[in-house]
C-alpha cells in the first residue's frame, strides 16, 4: 500500500520502493499487486484493499494499448488475467471492458504464429494462451498453441522446444521450458477437445521425464541442456521456475486432464518428497536458497504446500516450516513489512526488498493469506487464479468435486478470532460473579495473570458506596450500561471463569450468554454450576 505511486488515472507499483517507474505487468509490477489487494479484502474484510485494487485496475487499463510486450508475466496477456479477475471478484465494469480490450490487443498483435520470439510461458505463446483461456478466449488459446506441432524438436524419448529463436540451450521447466509448453498444450487442448495437443503434450512430457536424475523415488531435472551460464547458476533447482516445485504444477494439471492415469499424482508426489529433502528453506552454502519470492524461493513452494494440504492433507507440518522461515527473515518496522532476498556474488549480497509477484511482497503475502486460509478451515482458492496453477482438486479416479460456494463474509466473532491469531494473543479470560466476592475476584486476577492470561473482571463494586453512583436515579441508569459493558467482556473473552460459592440471577443470566456463544466456563466452586 505504501509503495503505491499515483499515475493521475489511479496508482501503480514500482520493482522496488527506490524505483521511480511503475510497471503494468504481471511478473513485477501493479498486475501481480491486485490479486494479492484483493485476497487481502477477501481475507480481513477491510474496504481499503477493495479500493486499492480499484485504483490499480485503472493505472493497468490505461497501459493496455501502449504496452509494447504481450506475454503473459511479461505483458498485455498477464494484465487481461489481473483485470478480469477484478472483474470477476468486485463486479468493476470498466476492469471487465479493460481485459476485453487487452485480448484484442493480443489478436491484434497476433503475426501468423506468435507475438515474438519466444516458446515459453513467461513471455512467449504458451502464456498467452493460457491467459486467453483464463480470460474467456479459447479461440485466441488455439491460435497461440497451433505452432507448437510445427516446432516439435524429436529427441529419444519424446519432443522438446526452442527457449528462443536462435538460443542453443532447451530449458525443461514451468517457467521458460517445456513443462510450461506442456502445461498450455494440456489446458487447451481439454478446454477445446483436440486430443491431439494433449498427445503432444504428454510427448513433452516424457522427454522431461526421461532425464530425471533423482532416482525413482525423486524428480530433479537439470536446470537446463546443454547447461546454461554454468559458472553462476547451479545444474539443480528447486522452486517454482526451474524446479520440482513448478514442475508439480503441470503433473497436477495432467492428472485432472488424464484423472484415471496414475502416473502423474505419482510425478507430483516424487516432486514434493524432493522438494521436502532438499533441505530447503535453509541456507546449507552460498547460493542455495537466497530467495523468498514466489518465482523463485520460500514463497513458490509454500503454494505446493498448500496445494497438498488440500489434495493430500500432508503438507502442513512443512509449510509451517516455510513460514517460519518466511516470518524469521521479514523486516518489520514503522514502514511496514518486507523482504530482502540475497546474491551471495555481489557486495552487497542483500537486494531491494521488491513489491511486486515474482520477488516481492505481493507474492509471498498471497501465499501466506493463502495458508491463513487453509489452517482456519476457510477457502482455500486464490481471488484470483493464476492461469498456470491448477485449482486444487483431490485426486483420484472416483473423485467428483463438490462445488464451492464463494466464501460467506464473516461474522464479528470470527473477525475477533482472526484478529487474536494474527496479534498472537494470549488467552483472555473473563471473572464473572457476584460483587460481594470482589476479593475473591482480586485473588483470581492474580492467579490466572501469573499463568500467562489477559484477565478482564467487574470494575465497579455497587455495593460499596461512591459518589459515582450515590444517586439512586444514576445508580440505575448505571447499573444497566454496566451489564452491557460485561457482555462486551464476555464477548472478546475465550473463556468465563466464575468465583464464588453462590450464583445470583445476573450471574446466572452471565452463565447463560457465555454458553450461548459457546465459551466454556469454570467455576472456583464446580458445585454452583446451574447447568449441571
Amino acid at each position: 500500500m505504501r509503495a503505491a505511486r499515483d499515475t493521475g488515472d489511479g496508482v501503480g507499483w514500482p520493482d522496488t520502493p527506490a524505483d521511480r517507474q511503475v510497471k503494468p505487468r504481471l511478473y513485477d509490477g501493479s498486475s501481480g499487486v491486485l490479486p494479492t489487494l484483493l485476497d487481502a479484502w477477501r481475507y480481513f474484510d477491510d474496504d481499503r484493499y477493495a479500493d486499492m485494487a480499484l485504483r490499480g485496475a485503472r493505472s493497468v487499463a490505461g497501459a493496455v494499448g501502449d504496452w509494447e510486450d504481450s506475454g503473459l508475466y511479461s505483458g498485455v496477456a498477464g494484465m487481461a488475467v489481473a483485470l478480469r479477475g477484478v472483474h470477476r471478484v468486485l463486479g468493476d465494469a470498466a476492469s471487465g471492458a479493460a481485459a476485453d480490450r487487452a485480448l484484442d490487443v493480443l489478436r491484434s498483435r497476433y503475426d501468423g504464429s506468435g507475438w515474438n520470439d519466444w516458446f515459453e510461458l513467461v513471455v512467449g505463446n504458451a502464456g498467452i494462451a493460457l491467459a486467453a483461456l483464463e480470460c474467456g478466449d479459447p479461440d485466441l488459446a488455439l491460435l497461440a498453441v497451433e505452432h507448437y506441432a510445427r516446432t516439435a524438436e524429436p529427441t529419444p524419448a519424446g519432443v522438446q522446444w526452442q527457449v528462443q529463436t536462435g538460443r542453443v540451450h532447451r530449458m525443461l521447466h514451468l517457467s521458460h521450458g517445456t513443462l510450461g509448453i506442456v502445461y498450455a498444450l494440456a489446458a487447451v487442448g481439454r478446454a477445446t477437445d483436440r486430443p491431439d495437443l494433449v498427445d503432444l503434450a504428454l510427448a513433452g512430457t516424457a522427454d522431461v521425464v526421461s532425464r530425471n536424475e533423482a532416482g525413482p523415488d525423486g524428480f530433479l531435472v537439470p536446470y537446463s541442456d546443454p547447461q546454461q551460464r554454468h559458472e553462476r547458476i547451479e545444474r539443480h533447482n528447486y522452486g517454482w521456475c526451474h524446479g520440482p516445485a513448478g514442475d508439480a504444477q503441470a503433473f497436477r494439471l495432467l492428472a485432472q486432464v488424464l484423472p484415471d492415469d496414475p502416473t502423474w499424482p505419482a510425478l507430483a508426489d516424487r516432486c514434493w518428497r524432493t522438494v521436502v529433502d532438499s533441505g530447503l528453506p535453509r541456507r546449507i552454502r552460498p547460493g542455495f536458497w537466497d530467495n523468498n519470492g514466489r518465482c523463485c524461493g520460500t514463497a513458490g513452494v509454500l503454494a505446493l504446500a498448500c496445494d497438498r494440504q488440500v489434495e493430500r492433507g500432508d503438507g502442513r507440518d512443512f509449510a509451517d516450516l516455510l513460514v517460519a522461515d518466511l516470518a524469521a527473515r521479514a523486516t518489520a518496522d514503522a514502514e511496514g513489512v518486507r523482504w530482502s532476498n540475497v546474491e551471495h556474488r555481489d557486495t552487497p549480497s542483500d537486494l531491494a526488498p521488491a513489491t511486486g509477484w515474482a520477488m516481492g511482497n505481493a507474492g509471498i503475502i498471497r501465499e501466506l493469506l493463502r495458508q491463513a486460509r487453509i489452517t482456519t478451515n476457510r477457502d482455500p482458492r486464490y481471488a484470483v487464479p493464476f492461469p498456470d496453477h491448477p485449482p486444487t482438486v483431490p485426486f483420484g479416479p472416483h473423485h467428483e468435486e463438490e462445488p464451492v460456494s464463494y466464501p460467506r463474509p464473516l461474522t464479528p466473532e470470527e473477525k475477533l478470532a482472526d484478529a487474536k491469531k494474527w496479534l498472537d494473543l494470549p488467552r483472555i479470560v473473563v471473572i464473572c460473579g457476584s460483587t460481594r466476592f470482589m476479593t475473591e475476584m482480586a485473588e483470581a486476577d492474580l492467579r490466572e495473570t501469573e499463568a500467562g492470561r489477559i484477565v478482564v473482571k467487574p470494575g465497579c463494586d455497587m455495593k460499596s458506596p461512591h459518589e459515582l453512583w450515590s444517586d439512586p436515579v444514576k445508580a440505575e441508569a448505571l447499573k444497566v450500561r454496566l451489564d452491557d459493558l460485561h457482555r462486551a467482556k464476555i464477548r472478546l473473552a475465550d473463556e468465563v471463569l466464575v468465583v464464588g460459592d453462590y450464583i445470583g440471577d445476573s450471574t446466572r443470566a452471565e452463565i447463560a450468554y457465555a454458553r450461548s456463544l459457546d465459551k466454556p466456563v469454570r467455576f472456583t466452586h464446580p458445585e454452583v454450576d446451574p447447568g449441571t
